[in-house]
Formats: structure tokens, sequence, C-alpha cells
């Protein structure tokens, strides 16, 4: 995020390179880059000549390096975006000639997405020299918050830490869903108010009291009465809340008990940080690592592996959600 917002400040000093190669799981942060020198390097007068976005799929380096050779008109510079350069991926080192000598009035923006660079070879070290690498990597579940809290703030809003949680429960840590959702509430609720579980319910449509995020609480606790009623709502609603998904979170949740169980210091700030979670998270590992002992979360790991498998209809005779959910919840409880 850091790095992201570096390469963006930088261009705003008028510090721009010839090439921006921007790469990594994490599509969010490379559209995010390539759209500000898009909207930012060239005036609306200029973009018309000396703008032009290209696609991976429907050219070849030959052609890149064609239109990024090119001379601006009436212009200083010129910009070239390649979107879904990843589909070059197996001749984007003939890309090094062009790099080892860049056309200074181009700014040539390449998207290569859910691909990784090979750092080993030329093409990787001579855009080092010459240009900007930025690796857009997959955040973790307990980084995901910070950044939705940060993405909230820079546009006036805050959000409460329960309602950051589900929304990073529900939605995974797709930033780009995240975001999406964001604007949706952003067009609804005016500036400097903080956005809570009720608006996410009455906005977006998850449930504040009956998701996944009250599910594994509930489990954990072992609340068997709170479990059920969540289930049962899960059964009622299963458009909104599909068995895969409520299997991948708890077999992700019990994973990360087992690991819980094997560390030495049990100290909240070495839980958050080997698990990788929000520090809220460290006191629900404490009250499950209580109620399940090692063997007994190995067992649950397992049963949900298999559970997993039967909700993909693997092993079963098209069971309807509701009884496999009952048979979840049996499984762990």
């Amino acid at each position: 995020m850091d790095e992201a917002r570096q390469i963006v400040n930088t261009i705003k000093k008028g510090d721009i390179r010839p090439i921006y190669f921007l790469f990594g799981e994490e599509p969010y942060f490379i559209d995010k880059i390539s759209d500000f020198i898009a909207n930012q390097v060239l005036t609306e007068e200029e973009k018309g000549f000396n703008q032009m976005v290209l696609y991976g799929k429907d050219v070849s380096i030959d052609d890149l390096v064609s239109n990024a050779k090119r001379y601006p008109m009436m212009s200083e510079r010129q910009v070239v975006i390649v979107k879904e350069a990843q589909h070059l991926s197996r001749t984007i080192e003939q890309l090094s000639s062009y790099v080892e000598n860049p056309q200074e009035t181009t700014v040539l923006v390449i998207c290569y997405k859910y691909k990784k660079l090979d750092k080993r070879k030329k093409l990787f070290k001579i855009i080092q020299k010459n240009g900007v690498l930025f690796e857009s990597k997959k955040l973790y579940e307990n980084q995901v918050s910070e950044w939705l809290r940060k993405n909230l703030l820079s546009s006036g809003y805050s959000i409460s830490h329960k309602a950051a949680i589900l929304l990073v429960e529900y939605l995974g840590t797709d930033l780009s869903r995240i975001n999406n959702e964001l604007e949706k509430l952003k067009l609804v609720l005016p500036k400097q108010t903080e956005i809570i579980p009720r608006h996410i319910e009455e906005h977006i449509g998850i449930s504040k009291d009956y998701n996944n995020f009250e599910l594994k609480k509930a489990i954990g606790e072992r609340n068997v009465l709170k479990a059920t009623k969540i289930i049962t709502y899960f059964a009622q609603n299963p458009k909104d809340n599909p068995f895969v998904l409520t299997v991948t979170l708890l077999h992700s949740f019990f994973s990360q008990l087992l690991q819980y169980h094997g560390l030495k210091d049990h100290s909240p700030k070495n839980v958050a940080s080997t698990l990788r979670i929000n520090p809220y998270f460290v006191n629900e590992f404490q009250t499950a690592a209580k109620n399940y002992p090692m063997k007994k979360v190995s067992k649950i790991v397992s049963s949900l592996r298999e559970m997993d498998l039967k909700g993909k209809g693997v092993g079963t005779n098209n069971q309807h959600q509701a009884d496999l959910l009952k048979e979840l919840l049996i499984k762990i409880l």
C-alpha cells in the first residue's frame, strides 16, 4: 500500500519514468496506479493523440514496442498502457531490448496481473535500472481491515471495527470487490459518517447477526443455540450464504486454531503476528482453544475437508444445503 502511494506521489511531483511494470496477485493496486497515470500525466487536450490503451491478448511485443517508439504530437510525452499484459508472458522477455534504451518521451505502463516477473532474468534487472517495478501482493486478512479504514478515511468516512470485520469476513480479501461495496455506501451516506454494521445490513445486504463471522464466533464459544439459529438462517437463504464459503472460512479458522495450539508463546502480540490475524480476534482463539483441545481440532479440520467435498457434490446424492449445514454443525460440536 505504501509503495503504491509512493509511486503516485512521485508522479505528482513531476518525476515520471519511461516504464512502469506493475505485476502481482492483487489487481486492485495495479488498476489504481495505471488509472492514475491515465488520468493525470496528460491533459484532456493531449490525450486524443497521445494516449493509447492496448490489450495483451490482441498485440505482440513488436506491436507494443512500435507504439512505444512513436513520438508525441503537440505534447511533451505520450502514454501507452498495456492492459492484461499477462497474455504476453511467453514473449515478455523480448521487451528487454526496448527497456535498455526506452523512448524518453513515452510513458509505457505494463499491467501484468496475477503473475510474477522472474527476478533472475534480464528484463527484471533492466526495468529496475531504467523504470519502476511494482509488485502488487495480496493482503492478509489483518491487513485488509487497515486498508479499508485508510481508504474510507481519505474519503471523509470512518468505520467501526465490527463493520470492517463484517465486510472482510463476507467479501474476503478481494480489494476490488470491497471497494465496489464501499462506493455503494458512499453514495447513500453523507461524509463524516461512521459506517456501522446496520449500514452494511441495510445497503449491502449482509446480515449483522446472521453471517459467517457470527457463526465462527458462536462455534468457538460452543454456543449451540446461536450457531443453530445462524445455520437455520443460512439454510433459508442459500444464495446469500453459500455452503462452500462457510466451510472454507471455518476450515481456515480451525487450521489457525491448530496452529495456535502449537505456539509456545500465547501472548496477544505473538498470536496476531504468527496467525496473521487482526489483534481483535485473539480472544476468540483463546476461548476456542479452551473449548477444543488439539486432538479435537485435528478431527474437525479433517471433517471440514470432507464436508467441503460434499458441498461440491463429491460422494453425495445432491444433499440440500440445510442437511449439509446440520451435518457440519454436528461434526464440529
